[in-house]
Order: C-alpha cells, then sequence, then structure tokens
C-alpha cells in the first residue's frame, strides 16, 4: 500500500481550499466554436482552435483516407520500421512552409523540446532561455548538461548580459531560447532585437512557434515571418496540435545538418512509437488549409481586436497585444477564487472558458485566457462579453 497517500490527500484538500483545484470538463461533441459539455450547449472560448480547423470536414476526410490506405498505427518507432511515405511528406511540407532545410516529427512539441537540446548541446555549451518560457522548454534545457542561464520576460538588456557572460566563459555554442509568443499572456518575443544580439555575440536562435505557426504572419508562417526575421532564426519548434488541425503531433525545422542529428540521437524520437498515419494525413491537408487561409486569418484579426476592445470597455483588466489569446486579469489576494468562480458562472450562462492559477501562473496573477478562433462569428465575440460581463455582476 503507497504510504504516503494521506500525505496526498492533505496536499489535495489544501489545492480544494484554495481554489486552486482543476476539475476536468468532459466534452460530450466534436471540439468547435461550439461544444456540449454535462452542463449543456456552450461556446467555446478556451481552444488553441486558432484557425477552426479542428472539425473541419476536409481534415476528418483526410484522416478517414489515411486510416483507409496506411493503417491504424506503425507498431514501431521511426528507425525501425515505423517510417511511412506520408510521415517524410509531412515533413517535407513543414520544412517548404517554414523555410527550413528539413524537419523531423515528434509525438509532440513537448517531446520535440525534450529531445532536442540533449540531442546538440553539452557541458560545453551555453543556453540562454526567457523566464517565461514554455515547460516543455523549461524541462528540455534540465535534461541538457549545458550551463543555463535566463533572463526576465522579453528583456533584451538583460539577456545581452547573459551573452557577455557566455562569451567570457568561452561556451562552444550559445543559444537563446524563446517562445515566439508566450501563452500564458499573448505577447510577441521581440525576436529582431534578439537576432541582433545574435549576431553580435555569434550565438543561434531557437523558438517555439506553436502559438503562432499557421495564422500569425504571411501564410501564417509565423512570428518570424511577421517580423521579417525568417532568415535569422536558427531553429524552429512547433505543434500539430493547435492551429494545424488540432489533433497532436510535433516537429523541429531546422538547417539539414540540426535535423539529421535529431534523427540519430534524440530520445524521444528514438524511443517514441511513430505518429499515427491518420493523424499525418490530416495534418497534411490541414498545412495545405493553412497556407492559403488568408480570410480566415483577417476574419480572426478582427474578431480578436472586437473582443479585446468591447473586454476593455466594459471595465475589464485585459493584458494589451494583438495576439488571440487574451488575458484577462484577476488580480489580487481573491483573485484565483475570482476568476475560478467566474469562468463556472459562465458555463451556466452558455460560454466555456477557462481559469488559470497557481502554480500554472505566478502567485497573485490569475487570469481566464480567453482565445478567440477564425470560427467564431462577432455575435459569438458579443456573447462572451456579455457572460463576463454578468457573470462579474452575479459574484
Amino acid at each position: 500500500m503507497f504510504s504516503n497517500r494521506v500525505e496526498l490527500r492533505k496536499r489535495l484538500d489544501g489545492i480544494r481550499e484554495a481554489g486552486l483545484y482543476k476539475n476536468e470538463r468532459q466534452l460530450l461533441s466534436l471540439q468547435g466554436p461550439s461544444v456540449r459539455t454535462k452542463q449543456g450547449t456552450a461556446l467555446n472560448f478556451c481552444a488553441n482552435n486558432y484557425l477552426g480547423l479542428a472539425d473541419d470536414p476536409r481534415l476528418v476526410q483526410a484522416a478517414h483516407e489515411g486510416l483507409e490506405q496506411w493503417g491504424y498505427g506503425l507498431s514501431s518507432v521511426r528507425f525501425i520500421c515505423g517510417t511511412q511515405e506520408l510521415h517524410r511528406r509531412l515533413e517535407e511540407d513543414i520544412a517548404r512552409y517554414l523555410r527550413r532545410d528539413d524537419a523531423i516529427l515528434f509525438s509532440s512539441c513537448f517531446d520535440a523540446n525534450g529531445g532536442i537540446f540533449e540531442a546538440l548541446f553539452s557541458a560545453e555549451d551555453t543556453i540562454i532561455s526567457d523566464s517565461l518560457n514554455h515547460a516543455s522548454l523549461i524541462d528540455g534545457i534540465r535534461l541538457c548538461k549545458a550551463k543555463r542561464m535566463r533572463y526576465s520576460n522579453r528583456d533584451v538588456g538583460e539577456l545581452e548580459q547573459c551573452l557577455r557572460d557566455a562569451k567570457e566563459a568561452d561556451s562552444r555554442f550559445t543559444v537563446i531560447v524563446t517562445d515566439g509568443v508566450f501563452s500564458m499572456d499573448g505577447y510577441f518575443a521581440p525576436l529582431p532585437q534578439i537576432c541582433d544580439l545574435a549576431d553580435t555575440y555569434d550565438a543561434l536562435v531557437m523558438v517555439d512557434d506553436s502559438h503562432a505557426t499557421g495564422f500569425v504572419g504571411p501564410q501564417g508562417r509565423g512570428t518570424a515571418a511577421l517580423m521579417e526575421a525568417e532568415d535569422r532564426v536558427d531553429i524552429l519548434t512547433g505543434t500539430l496540435g493547435k492551429a494545424i488541425g488540432g489533433a497532436s503531433g510535433g516537429y523541429v525545422a531546422a538547417h539539414q545538418e540540426i535535423v539529421d542529428m535529431l534523427r540519430q540521437v534524440a530520445r524521444p524520437y528514438l524511443f517514441s512509437n511513430t505518429l499515427a498515419p491518420a493523424l499525418v494525413a490530416g495534418s497534411i491537408e490541414a498545412l495545405r488549409i493553412a497556407r492559403e487561409a488568408d480570410e480566415e486569418r483577417e476574419h480572426l484579426r478582427k474578431m480578436t481586436e472586437r473582443f479585446r476592445n468591447s473586454m476593455k470597455d466594459a471595465g475589464f483588466e485585459v493584458l494589451p497585444g494583438t495576439h488571440p489569446i487574451t488575458a484577462v486579469m484577476f488580480s489580487g489576494e481573491n483573485g484565483a477564487q475570482e476568476a475560478t468562480t467566474i469562468a463556472r458562472e459562465m458555463l451556466g450562462l452558455g460560454v466555456y472558458v477557462t481559469a488559470f492559477t497557481y502554480p500554472v501562473v505566478p502567485r497573485g496573477k490569475a487570469r481566464i485566457r480567453v482565445q478567440v478562433s477564425a470560427a467564431h462569428s462577432a455575435d459569438d465575440v458579443d456573447t462572451c462579453v456579455e457572460a463576463f460581463t454578468v457573470a462579474r455582476e452575479r459574484i
């Protein structure tokens, strides 16, 4: 019998009493701009479904065809007998789309970020990471023996000091690691300034663009394309689980030598089962749609602007920006409980949002992270704002 069960119960009770317990709501429908839960039908404003492709019939059809032609699974890892022509086709499509030499698929972007650092960097190197980088980057860096430095979120002055220190330590390679878009705040990384510093100090630049690929910048090519820095970023990682269809899978897109090395030694790649063929087939179609989705991207921009402006007009504290990730803040001592209670009230009003509290975000910075989709209409956005207002009045 597990001897620590009593202790774990106490810790869980403490999380509940603090109003921080995370309850998973079961969906009774497809993922989409609206969903059915046990509480009823609700507009969905908390998915990463930026282009509205999660329930797109074209992707469903492509996945069906992939299932019929290529089977259910490979029952193997890639280098043994788990690579189909389909997998290489998707990798080549990703590389062309992002204007890289090549790309390599992983089971998730978490695995991609978890495998890249140990494979490429050693104790002779220095990794400089933004303080608000995604947990997968943080965990991946911890697995590596390189010297680790951290700079405050988007603080290029502090980043430059780290680069000076790395140069004085005579690091073999120095790599700057940043999210393209920081998922809790919706802020963009200052890539032009980061790349300028990388040029000055002879450093590499790695960007996790999971919350940008498909809908940010020209053709949705991401933050580097938006900021005209595509040729200056050395390594791009991203996911197929957000704008690009919303299923699962991740990738690294980079110089040929980097991709080749990851195929040889990246542990999550070598020891994880191959991405299912149906998901690969659907992702190929999703990528094709994303390349041509200028109309959807423009609609997403307009709906995001409408939501942000309406929430500010209604008196809510909204972090500034233009990204579809809109953080509605609930600061102060009771902020976590307020955010959790409002989110629960809103579900009863037919709008599904999720509160984020410690440890997902820092203490005192609780929020409801709203994510607008190209599948949302102006009426949907207005309904969401109204639900926020009514829920606030109720509590």
